[in-house]
């Protein structure tokens, strides 16, 4: 069933969604997430159907929190979908009497999901080593199904539209799919263009195929990095996996970022690359500081900013971005594509004194966009990137999800997506 064939008039749909906006002082900071629903939603209510929507905020882990509770954004939701006004269930779990209140066209936003532990379905307060973990375990999974069971009886059909957390066998993303026959249950808008990137990107590749994987670690991207082998013609790997590419042949790093126990594992994937006829592309040099705080993101006082072979650096100095050697590398190795996936920032693109790198990155991908190219980005940096250097509209599509973007191109069924399509 796709949302285009279900005829909404009369049911009550419950939908998950991502709501998991930034706020500050109860304020929303970034509403991306609730325009990316709003689709979806809308269209639920002009066929003639009532919402029930639901989604988590936050980490509480288990516990009511009020600085995490969905109330704060319910009028912004209202806004965003156009109605007077969005009613609201202070808890998710016992919401039955206003759910079978709720008219055709009304519209109810349920309290964060996650003030139950059963949403996730993961023992409280027991570790893993523990001999009674596994037994807890399974208490609580039999909970979780309680739980997604009562969500399912809110309403008349299910909508998944929640790409964020679709790598998670969470109750609302999954578990409450096995309540639901295949004709009343499916994807929203979202779901299904974010099905469809991924999809443009690992299975209707248009040659050639670039990839770029940034960020600081090898090791959170070797999964995604080993099935890339096997499908780009170009891997441009930057940022802080820079480091261990170069202490891995033995260069001098400085006190740049580096995982000493991966070193084979850089070792072998330029083997693997080689084998596969992949053209790996690396930085060769990095614009460096002497004292960068993080949790600022600004060069400290007196600090100094030089750029070094990526080699060859000087101990007192770290490298935070990729130099304008490398910077021309990449955008040369980008020029061309006709699929493009990017995945991770060039450098600490935060501060203006290294965000060249993923600048240049950023801007070779618009233009091969401009000249026909399937560009896919995803995961909050990358995003982030687009954002700051104003290039959203000059990219094909920018992903919702992080986990479960890198989850769906490491070759991962996602639990959300399986739960509906079976």
């Amino acid at each position: 069933m796709t949302i285009n064939e279900y005829k909404f008039a009369g049911k009550k749909a419950i939908v998950r969604v991502d709501f998991n906006v930034p706020l500050k002082e109860g304020v929303i900071t970034d509403d991306t997430r609730i325009r990316g629903a709003v689709p979806t939603l809308k269209h639920i209510l002009e066929d003639g159907g009532a919402l029930i929507i639901m989604s988590h905020m936050g980490k509480p882990k288990g516990k009511v929190k009020p600085e995490l509770s969905l109330g704060q954004i319910k009028d912004a939701v209202a806004k965003a979908l156009g109605v007077a006004e969005v009613q609201f269930a202070p808890d998710c779990a016992k919401a039955q009497e206003a759910a079978a209140n709720l008219k055709m066209g009304e519209v109810l936003l349920l309290e964060n999901l996650r003030y139950y532990p059963e949403e996730e379905g993961k023992p409280v307060g027991i570790d893993k080593e523990d001999p009674a973990y596994e037994e807890a375990k399974k208490e609580m999974k039999g909970k979780q199904k309680e739980f997604a069971k009562t969500l399912a009886s809110y309403a008349d059909c299910y909508v998944m539209d929640a790409f964020g957390t679709a790598h998670r066998k969470h109750a609302s993303t999954a578990v409450i799919a096995d309540y639901f026959d295949a004709d009343n249950k499916m994807l929203g808008y979202l779901m299904e263009k974010e099905v469809q990137a991924v999809d443009n990107v690992l299975n209707n590749i248009q040659r050639p195929f670039v990839a770029i994987m940034g960020g600081s670690k090898v090791s959170s991207k070797i999964g995604i990095i080993e099935n890339l082998l096997g499908k780009v013609d170009k891997l441009i790997l930057c940022g802080g996996m820079t480091y261990t590419f170069a202490k891995a042949h033995g260069g001098e790093i400085g006190g740049s970022i580096v995982e000493l126990d991966k070193l084979d594992v850089a070792l072998n994937v330029e083997k693997k690359a080689a084998e596969n006829g992949v053209e790996l592309v690396l930085g060769e040099d990095s614009v460096c500081c002497t004292g960068y705080d993080f949790s600022t993101f600004s060069v400290k006082e007196g600090a100094k900013v030089e750029t070094f072979p990526s080699n060859a650096i000087p101990a007192e100095f770290e490298g935070l971005d990729a130099g304008p050697v490398s910077a021309a590398k990449f955008a040369a190795a980008i020029k061309g594509a006709k699929t493009i996936l990017w995945n991770g920032p060039a450098g600490c693109f935060e501060c203006d004194d290294f965000c060249a790198g993923s600048r240049a990155v950023g801007e070779a991908i618009a233009e091969a966009t401009a000249e026909g190219a399937f560009s896919l980005i995803g995961g909050g940096d990358s995003v982030a990137c687009c954002t700051k250097f104003g290039l959203t509209d000059k990219v094909s599509y920018i992903s919702t999800g992080g986990g479960a973007l890198l989850e769906a191109i490491e070759g991962k069924v996602l639990p959300g997506v399986a739960a509906i399509k079976g």
